[in-house]
């Protein structure tokens, strides 16, 4: 199977992606994409050769091999790779979208086509719900269908045409069993990462918003208190009126000023 395209599909997305999200694609492509690709892959590609059955009966082997293994692990595991990347493709079409539509209008509508606001957060919302949802669903399927992460060596078998109970033996278990711990572990890592990403924007948003409602009230309400004193009215008695009227008779213009005037100018916020 060619993973060129999801690949390159993946590498596109990276660019509107948040700093957990880049973490995400480096996870899937690293620990999932490349081992599946480099290793996974040949170790299951004769697994049904691998299954031998001590019987002769013709049919035998392939019935016990449908009902221990109704689908193909590494099958299950490329459907799963594919079903959760599949979501951040939504984020790819939503900012196309929004490209194409500054080019029908002629003139630029949104400050940063890439921003996470408005119908894009929703649509990444979305995308990281899809997400975590198909990485959770494939880790119970694997985990009920194959009645957990286990391989064993030998299973027992009586299906039709089987014409006893029959002992059969897989191939590679060990082998199998290590890589689908690293599948399980790497999908429970995939999922913590969407959750933390869903979280971040999510109290980014909301931050933004709070921002935008409380800010200006609180800019105001620190103008009003610098612009307080100068709004403040001394009255001073008839006797203090008397005196700064001699004072003003006395001395130049300048120095007839009365002191708690002037220590109220001296005042500043």
């Amino acid at each position: 199977m060619n993973w060129g395209f999801l690949e390159n599909v993946l590498s596109g997305v990276n660019k509107y992606s948040t700093a957990i999200g880049r973490i995400w694609l480096s996870v899937v492509f690293l620990f999932r994409i490349l081992v599946y690709v480099a290793a996974a892959e040949q170790v299951w590609k004769d697994e049904q050769k691998d299954f031998v059955c001590n019987t002769q009966q013709p049919g035998c082997e392939n019935a016990c091999f449908d009902h221990f293994f109704p689908i193909s692990q590494v099958r299950l595991w490329a459907l799963q790779l594919i079903m959760v990347s599949t979501p951040s493709l939504l984020v790819a079409l939503h900012v196309a979208y929004r490209e194409n539509r500054e080019a029908k209008l002629h003139r630029k509508i949104y400050a940063d086509k890439g921003s996470i606001d408005g119908g894009l957060f929703c649509t990444y919302v979305v995308s990281l719900c899809c997400k975590t949802f198909f990485e959770v669903g494939f880790l119970l399927a694997f985990y009920f269908v194959y009645n957990g992460f286990n391989v064993p060596i030998l299973v027992r078998c009586s299906q039709d045409p089987c014409p006893n109970v029959v002992d059969c033996y897989t191939g590679k278990p060990t082998e199998k069993k290590i890589f689908l711990f690293i599948m399980g572990v790497t999908s429970i890592l995939c999922i913590a990462l969407n959750v933390a990403e869903l979280v971040y924007i999510v109290w980014t948003q909301v931050w933004k918003c709070f921002s935008k409602r409380y800010a200006p009230i609180k800019r105001a309400e620190a103008g009003s208190r610098c612009r307080s004193p100068a709004s403040v009215v001394i009255t001073a008695t008839p006797a203090e009126r008397q005196a700064n009227a001699d004072d003003r008779n006395a001395q130049p213009p300048s120095a007839a000023e009365n002191p708690s005037v002037q220590s109220l100018r001296a005042e500043t916020c």
